[in-house]
């Protein structure tokens, strides 16, 4: 297989910079960051997922479309997105993105309603290190999973930026 050139670009945003990538004409990661503190990281993801890829930094209009739905959604003007997304990883993590994209803004649910939702419901621990490897966060919006008893247990971006995330969308934690 060829190699792929990903295409990203650095935003800022108030939980701080975030990179966007892009294969082809596909959103397919947000890493929390910059791309200098977690290039090691997105290259050993993109490796096992895409082979070995090639970044650049360089606006696709994929990306400043993505970028312009970020600043909304910050704005308070966005609750759903409309990006195109390469979802990469097991069948299973993709069924439980999937369901992650069902969980309305501002609403949360538990690792265990979403393993119902796949028809899993044993499957809590799978669903959460599947919620954990999720590639694109706040658009699969992974922050709406919350523990069983309510609490708020541990997210990618760290738990502040978590708890900024649900507030941001109205709810009360």
């Amino acid at each position: 297989m060829p190699d792929l050139n990903i295409n990203y670009i650095e935003i800022q945003s108030p939980i701080g910079p975030l990179v966007l990538a892009a294969a082809g004409e596909r959103l397919c990661h947000i890493e929390f960051g910059s791309f200098a503190d977690a290039g090691s990281k997105l290259e050993t993801w993109s490796k096992r997922w895409y082979g070995s890829s090639q970044w650049s930094c360089t606006p696709s209009p994929l990306l400043v479309d993505a970028e312009k739905q970020m600043e909304q959604y910050f704005a308070g003007e966005r609750k759903v997105f409309d990006i195109s997304l390469d979802l990469r990883g097991t069948p299973f993590q993709i069924k439980v993105w999937e369901a992650l994209t069902r969980i309305p803004y501002g609403q949360v649910c538990s690792y265990k309603d979403i393993g119902q939702a796949i028809q899993s419901e044993k499957a809590v621990r799978a669903v959460g290190g599947a919620n954990n490897r999720n590639p694109v966060p706040i658009i699969v919006p992974c922050h709406r999973v919350i523990g069983a008893d309510g609490s708020l247990v541990g997210y990618g971006g760290g738990l502040n930026v978590k708890i900024h995330l649900l507030q941001h969308e109205g709810y009360a934690v």
